[in-house]
């Protein structure tokens, strides 16, 4: 076992293992100590949603993230952390061509023949691959759902802090009467054996609630939401994600099971738009009329970040059989979801969205032009359903 501070060099990159694993506590303030320490270090962080405890930002030379909102909302607005808007299915990349890092801090298990990764995988492979040393958080409480390839025990160094495990990441209560409404919207597109890709949060929820036939998941994030259709006799196969996020029952339930893949094999467009019939179900900040989406923030303030959207987007509008869906009730906090031009930069492309489904209309925008789509989406949010010409991917009439 070693400490930080014989890993930690002036003037090195170090990437912070993200999602429910985030290392806190002890961990991250022994990062602090060791990088005010040695100066000049940077810090890349991936998607926090819980606060990174112990964790000092000051302690850095400069500190940069992909996923701008979560935890990370007030430190990018105050501009404390750079916010790097670079869909998941790019950070391999990234990491390996720009970032760089010398250090990966992350929790891991020991197996037999090597280490594990924890309850994700994401981009931490790219990062060892980028030529990081694997400094290896041990989990007091040893589960493990990686079902990557094992880590060389060479590049792994362990630390002499553990940590209790993984965090709870509470979703929030059950969807609304509106998102449940939508919810049911988009379970009606569902085609039988298919696979769904769902965002979490309440639209997620009301929408794995809704469904009433089998299916595959696969996915950005496990959420407590897959239990509920494995009671429930509707879950096929093993989910497939980067990230595994809920509380000590999703943890225990995933516990030996391969569930969490690295980035390069949950967000390949090849792997996605084969296979059974994807049906990609986001949701948005804001939508304009053109059908371009916007995920990241409202004005000025970060909510969230451009994430995998646009990859599972992009793979179901591909795919024979598949949708790509923007589901988001009509109204947010008073104002409408459809703005003639959005606030913020487009996170999703119009070009990449089949199908906007609201409390009030589910509307097909396949084979419409720009003014066709214009008037449907202002009809939906009028609360017209606005008929869409001409036959549907399947050959259907629409």
């Amino acid at each position: 076992m070693t400490r930080l501070d014989k890993l930690v060099r002036p003037g090195c990159t170090v990437a912070f293992a993200d999602g429910a694993g985030l290392p806190r506590g002890a961990a991250a303030d022994e990062l602090s100590r060791a990088a005010a320490e040695a100066g000049g270090v940077r810090l890349f962080l991936g998607w926090c949603p819980a606060p990174p405890e112990g964790l000092d930002l000051t302690a850095f030379a400069e500190v940069r993230t992909i996923m701008a909102g979560y935890a990370l909302r007030r430190p990018v607005a105050d501009g404390a952390v750079r916010y790097l808007p670079a869909r998941l299915g790019t950070v391999p990349a990234l990491l390996r061509d720009v970032i760089r890092p010398d250090v990966l801090v992350a929790p891991v298990v020991r197996v037999p023949g090597g280490w594990r990764f924890t309850m994700e995988a994401s981009w931490l492979h790219a990062a060892v691959e980028a030529g990081a040393v694997v400094a290896g958080v041990p989990q007091h409480r040893p589960r493990t759902a990686h079902a990557g390839p094992l880590l060389d025990p060479a590049r792994v160094v362990e630390l002499d802090t553990g940590a209790d495990g993984p965090a709870t990441i509470d979703w929030g209560g059950g969807p609304s009467d509106v998102q449940s409404v939508v919810g049911e919207r988009v379970a009606a597109l569902v085609p039988d054996g298919g696979r769904i890709q769902f965002a979490p949060g309440g639209v997620g929820a009301a929408f794995v609630a809704a469904l009433r036939r089998p299916v595959h998941v696969d996915t950005g994030i496990v959420t407590p939401d897959v239990l509920t259709l494995d009671r429930r006799g509707l879950l096929r196969g093993l989910p497939v994600a980067p990230y595994l996020a809920g509380g000590e029952e999703l943890y225990d339930w995933a516990d030996g099971r391969p569930l969490v893949h690295p980035l390069e094999n949950t967000h390949h467009p090849g792997r996605l738009s084969s296979g059974p019939p994807l049906t990609a179900v986001n949701t948005a900040l804001q939508i304009d009329l053109d059908g371009q989406v916007n995920v990241e923030a409202v004005g000025r303030e970060p909510v969230a970040g451009v994430g995998g959207q646009p990859d599972y987007m992009a793979a179901a509008a591909r795919a024979t059989g598949g949708l790509s869906v923007i589901a988001l009730p009509s109204r947010h906090r008073g104002r409408p979801t459809l703005v003639e031009s959005l606030s913020t930069a487009v996170s999703t492309p119009s070009h990449d969205v089949d199908v906007v489904v609201t409390e009030h209309a589910t509307v097909d925008l396949r084979g419409l032009d720009r003014a066709e789509r214009r008037a449907a989406l202002s009809k939906a949010w009028a609360g017209e359903t606005a008929p869409a010409p001409g036959p549907g991917k399947d050959g259907t009439e629409r």
